[in-house]
């Protein structure tokens, strides 16, 4: 009888092998409670809701924080995600010297359209974990804005957020880190399309 096992890496073995080029520059991986996760393919609305926060984030956001996309953010023991936009705090060094962790993050976000149970069953008890106080995916299968907040961690041992808020794709919604600045989602999500044509 033959046993497998996963072999799950340490953030150091993560960032020697990135430092050792052992992942081809285009590719787009993560380090997910040890595993080396291959992020899928964006698709076209995918892609465009990308763009539209890109050009609407900046604008709200201006000095009061750092907005990143796409970039690390270090969760020990041994998580490192790369969501599609996180709002950090600001920090002299533009964090050269270290990825963002917990405690410099004020908002993640996540655009899900295939990767959507994967943001959902894998990201909300990772970030929860984390202490990560908000956590919103765009959710392009249904047209909605989930907003979770306030981590907890059950009797069983699972993390999850207290609070699940929808907003619609048409409403406005504050930036719970600064609650006078708000995101208006009519210029953020697509124009709703048939997902079996794409």
């Amino acid at each position: 009888m033959s046993i497998t096992q996963t072999k799950r890496f340490t953030l150091n073995e993560y960032h020697r092998l990135t430092e050792l080029g052992f992942f081809p520059e285009d590719d787009h991986i993560e380090l997910i409670n040890g595993e080396i996760i291959q992020m899928v393919s964006k698709g076209k609305v995918h892609a465009t809701c990308l763009r539209k926060l890109l050009r609407e984030l900046p604008k709200i956001v201006g000095d009061r924080a750092t907005l990143q996309s796409q970039a690390p953010i270090t969760l020990p023991p041994n998580s490192e995600p790369e969501p599609d936009f996180a709002i950090v705090k600001n920090r002299d060094d533009n964090y050269l010297s270290s990825h963002p962790v917990s405690v410099d993050i004020l908002l993640v976000m996540e655009v899900a359209d295939s990767s959507l149970a994967y943001d959902q069953d894998v990201k909300i008890p990772l970030y929860a974990q984390a202490g990560i106080s908000d956590y919103w995916i765009f959710n392009l299968f249904d047209n909605h804005l989930e907003c979770y907040s306030e981590p907890y961690l059950d009797n069983q041992g699972k993390y999850g957020y207290l609070n699940k808020r929808i907003v619609l794709s048409n409403q406005l919604i504050a930036l719970p880190c600064f609650p006078d600045l708000s995101l208006d989602l009519s210029r953020v999500f697509p124009p709703k399309l048939n997902f079996s044509s794409l």
